[in-house]
């Protein structure tokens, strides 16, 4: 069966178009995962909007999607109303979250439609959308495995593991690895320490074949921006190489940073990856990019 990783969208906080963006881009969070039939859809800022367009112009569309949100911040479901398969009613679309999360999703994506918000009301939409709730957690989709697993943000965040046949991709946007480690003071006064991160948190990332992260800071943007729900992007390489993750994907650029920025963030953390004696692939997410999970 095979496995794909898109990425339509990999800033952080605002959508940032211009020159200085333009290797990485400047779309808020959008992640598009292929498994065999079934399309998953990671979150839906303004990065859905192209992939709505390149969806209805496929000779070999899926009939239906299944939507998992980190969360709802503003970022992460702008791009709902400008998805123009959502105008078609040839599609139908679950959007899925934990307990009653799910709901709340679905009312906050139909709420930013409201006329003082939007001109088109979320009930003109032709397409049918439901809501889905994550069984304890878990749920199956055709045989895909679907895991999750709180991180720390503000208001909270979702991560999701999504595995088949051996294979296993990870989607972790909006989180804050830096304050559930346990050697956190030591950490910022020693950027060169090894960072302790919970084993619950290594578990779950345990063996994946690619882990797309928000790696949003450098080390030294992280002093002025603690407690905002980001992480250093070089933290995600501990957590990657403790959990013996294949491919590590930096995500949720920060709004501020040109891509020479990202480049020399993705270039510090390859560097912590060699110090750490581990022949982890680092690289920095951009519009466009597409991955096959072997």
């Amino acid at each position: 069966m095979e496995f794909y990783v898109k990425f339509w969208g990999t800033r952080g906080s605002i959508p940032t178009p211009g020159y200085r963006t333009k290797k990485f881009g400047g779309n808020t969070s959008c992640v598009e995962i292929r498994i065999g039939q079934e399309l998953i859809i990671c979150d839906a800022g303004s990065g859905l909007r192209e992939m709505g367009l390149d969806l209805v112009t496929r000779k070999q569309q899926p009939p239906q999607g299944h939507f998992f949100f980190s969360h709802a911040h503003w970022d992460h479901i702008q791009g709902f109303p400008f998805f123009l398969p959502a105008y078609q009613s040839s599609y139908t679309f679950f959007v899925y979250g934990t307990s009653a999360e799910g709901v709340r999703v679905y009312d906050l994506l139909s709420g930013q439609m409201q006329s003082s918000y939007h001109p088109v009301d979320f009930s003109e939409l032709s397409a049918n959308i439901q809501a889905r709730e994550l069984s304890e957690g878990k749920t199956q989709i055709d045989g895909i495995e679907v895991d999750s697993y709180a991180m720390n943000h503000p208001g909270g965040a979702t991560t999701y593991s999504f595995a088949i046949d051996g294979r296993k991709t990870i989607y972790a946007s909006d989180c804050e690895v830096d304050a559930v480690l346990a050697n956190r003071e030591e950490s910022l006064a020693d950027p060169q320490a090894p960072r302790r991160l919970p084993t619950t948190m290594v578990d779950f990332f345990r063996d994946a074949d690619l882990a797309i992260i928000d790696g949003q800071y450098t080390d030294q943007e992280y002093l002025d921006r603690i407690g905002w729900g980001h992480s250093r992007a070089t933290t995600l390489v501990d957590l990657a190489v403790a959990a013996g993750v294949k491919q590590l994907a930096v995500t949720h650029h920060d709004p501020m940073q040109a891509d020479d920025d990202v480049s020399r963030k993705i270039a510090a953390c390859r560097s912590r990856a060699e110090r750490l004696g581990s022949d982890l692939i680092v690289f920095g997410a951009r519009e466009g990019m597409e991955l096959k999970i072997d």
